[in-house]
């Protein structure tokens, strides 16, 4: 722990690194990271523990993240796919199935993880510690040009290189209106139904914690309403798992059902609010008190029924509540930093790049769900099974930025690129979750005959990769991403319609569910083409694209219609051939062509390969890819004229490299 003197102050700072504001998920999932690589960080937490929102919120304690403890599979990566409350690190006790056998745990539950995962990982967290001031201080010898000054409530100071915001969206979302007095907040108001019994109850809003609200006193009140200036959005309709979830959806049934119940849509700041003698509350509009108050008699103000006898809202109400969400708190950062919310409906989030630093201030990044702003209703990022890859992201191009450490990658050669592939899309979980944000980068060696691969990049900064990542893309890039299609989500979409899958390789352009697209590029793109690509779309305009057809069980390994396509795509974009050959097969080439196909030139020339077996022959026979002969049966046999002619449609088929590669579409693959 390092002292450091503030310019002219006489006020002792204590120096790290690394700061982190706030040990909720996001905090401690960044903090695992530094500590892995043994940074000097420090986590700063407001309360006496971790994960204080869930303390708090939901209210009525269910949380929407699913728990799927079971998926018939081993796999520890493929699995994350469904748990959307783990945080990662190595420790297989600290998986949240673990912890709860609910689908939809209980928030007290994440409360007791988090606690866990910052204790048995020993992670520098001070608790307590309520940071209330950020501002800079110049200094050419700082990581970043600056410092990062913070004091807390007890006016200690702190001093660091880079400073991490995982403080969340905890501010709630209030709008003022005459008489918004008689408003109760979602954050204080009764979760004891019994205490709405027999009440007419009206609830600003139309988010989850909304329908969560109204879901707890359905079965009590006269009746609900629900007034918001947008329309319901649900989520199976949007693919966006912040918009309204089936688990809290009950008065939708009893809307539409005719049950009393009610949705509405009207801008709340026109909406204006009286009481009356008995303390009923009357639902008014603005413009009627333009000359009055809210304190005058209700009989002396002009209610929307006095001119319009069926109006909607025309019956008193017992209760308002207001249900609006949260928003991030600007207040403790000092002007330098220039911390600025974001436009029209991102203004609740802060403005930051796509690798999710500041716009105005280097080396200050925004991590968790303060950073949904990059992929608000687009993507998981801002949640726990979408922002715990975006935090490794962040933590791996520090990494590379502060301490020269490159991008983790892995070099293979070409013949693998096809496996590495299909094994990526079939069990990556950053790419499943964060889809359309993160992807895989494939970067092509010099004569395409090796590629190195870098996992779950952020693909906003596809233009900056050779710097953000000390990585060098040469020869040209594939990048692996997971979409929807193009026209399938939406507010008003029908999801369950007719034919709404595609099941044919030929038409996976047209796949409407979550499917992995390969984008190919002669040259990495520059930041220009990222700022004129299409809209709604994650890249600019490809050299070449292909999409992996749909698949109803989301296993991308069919040899026809997965493998097979995706194969011939890449053999395509780079003029070569990437089939597998037995060892008999690359001994005919040798002796009869004066170039090896990579798969015999990198595995049978060099003497790699499967050794023989038995088992392995019976195997291959029974498969087709070999013929069924013995050492005798080649003496006389007519096998042998069989055996013979069959490697000379072998020949005639597998010419390699001296032909154009689109003739290669009616080799036989083996």
């Amino acid at each position: 722990l390092g002292l450091a003197l503030c310019g002219t102050s006489s006020a002792a700072f204590l120096y790290h690194d690394y700061c982190i504001i706030g040990a909720g998920p996001s905090g401690l999932q960044a903090a695992y990271f530094l500590q892995q690589a043994g940074r000097d960080y420090i986590v700063f937490e407001r309360s006496h523990a971790p994960g204080s929102f869930f303390a708090l919120y939901p209210r009525h304690r269910k949380l929407i993240s699913i728990n799927k403890r079971y998926t018939g599979k081993s796999n520890s990566e493929f699995n994350l796919r469904h748990d959307w409350n783990s945080l990662l690190s190595h420790d297989r006790r600290l998986l949240f199935k673990h912890y709860s056998h609910d689908f939809f745990p209980d928030a007290d539950t994440m409360v007791h993880y988090l606690e866990d995962f910052a204790s048995l990982l020993k992670l520098q967290v001070q608790y307590n510690t309520a940071i209330i001031h950020v501002t800079l201080e110049k200094d050419e010898q700082a990581w970043n040009g600056h410092y990062f000054l913070l004091t807390d409530q007890d006016r200690q100071n702190y001093k660091c290189s880079s400073l991490l915001v995982a403080t969340g969206t905890w501010v709630p979302n209030v709008v003022n209106f005459p008489g918004s007095e008689y408003v109760e907040g979602y954050e204080t108001v009764s979760i004891n139904p019994e205490d709405f019994a027999g009440q007419t109850v009206l609830i600003l809003g139309r988010g989850n914690s909304a329908f969560e609200t109204a879901e707890n006193i359905l079965g009590v009140t006269n009746f609900i309403h629900m007034v918001s200036r947008s329309r319901v959005r649900l989520s199976w309709a949007t693919h966006y798992v912040g918009d309204l979830r089936a688990i809290n959806n009950g008065l939708l049934d009893t809307y539409q059902l005719k049950s009393l119940d009610g949705l509405l849509e009207g801008d709340l700041e026109d909406l204006a609010i009286v009481k009356d003698k008995k303390g009923k509350l009357h639902i008014t509009l603005r413009f009627y008190l333009e000359d009055r108050n809210t304190s005058a008699g209700i009989d002396s103000i002009t209610l929307p029924q006095d001119e319009l006898d069926n109006f909607a809202t025309r019956a008193p109400y017992d209760r308002v509540i207001r249900c609006l969400g949260w928003k991030f708190d600007f207040s403790i950062y000092n002007r330098s930093l220039k911390m600025m919310p974001g436009k029209g409906y991102k203004n609740k989030y802060p403005q930051i790049n796509p690798n999710y630093e500041s716009r105005s201030t280097r080396g200050l990044f925004v991590l968790g769900t303060a950073s949904h702003s990059v992929d608000f209703r687009k993507s998981a990022g801002g949640f726990i099974h979408g922002f715990r890859y975006t935090t490794r992201a962040v933590h791996r191009l520090l990494e590379n930025r502060h301490h020269g450490v490159p991008w983790p990658s892995t070099v293979y050669p070409i013949t693998q690129l096809t496996n590495s592939i299909i094994k990526r899309v079939n069990e990556a979980s950053g790419l499943y979750q964060m889809f359309s944000v993160l992807a895989d980068i494939i970067l092509l060696r010099e004569n395409a005959t090796a590629f190195e691969y870098l996992q779950e990049y952020p693909v906003g900064i596809l233009a900056e990769l050779e710097m953000e990542t000390g990585r060098k893309a040469p020869s040209g890039l594939f990048v692996v991403i997971m979409e929807y299609g193009r026209n399938f989500s939406g507010d008003d979409k029908d999801v369950f319609y007719y034919n709404r899958a595609v099941g044919e390789a030929q038409h996976a352009w047209q796949s409407n569910f979550l499917h992995p697209v390969i984008y190919y590029y002669k040259r990495l793109p520059t930041e220009h083409e990222m700022k004129l690509r299409p809209p709604d779309w994650p890249l600019p305009r490809p050299d070449a694209i292909h999409h992996i057809v749909e698949d109803f069980l989301t296993d991308w390994t069919a040899p026809n219609a997965h493998i097979l396509p995706l194969r011939r795509f890449l053999e395509n974009c780079l003029s070569t051939d990437l089939r597998n050959f037995f060892a008999e097969s690359c001994f005919l080439f040798a002796f009869t062509h004066q170039k090896l196909p990579p798969f015999c030139r990198q595995g049978y020339a060099r003497m790699q390969g499967l050794l023989g077996s038995e088992g392995l022959r019976r195997h291959a026979v029974e498969a087709g890819l070999l013929e069924d002969y013995t050492p005798t049966d080649l003496l006389g046999d007519r096998r042998l004229d069989s055996y013979r002619d069959s490697q000379d449609q072998l020949l005639r088929n597998h010419v390699i490299s001296v032909r154009p590669l689109q003739h290669l579409g009616n080799a036989k693959d083996e």
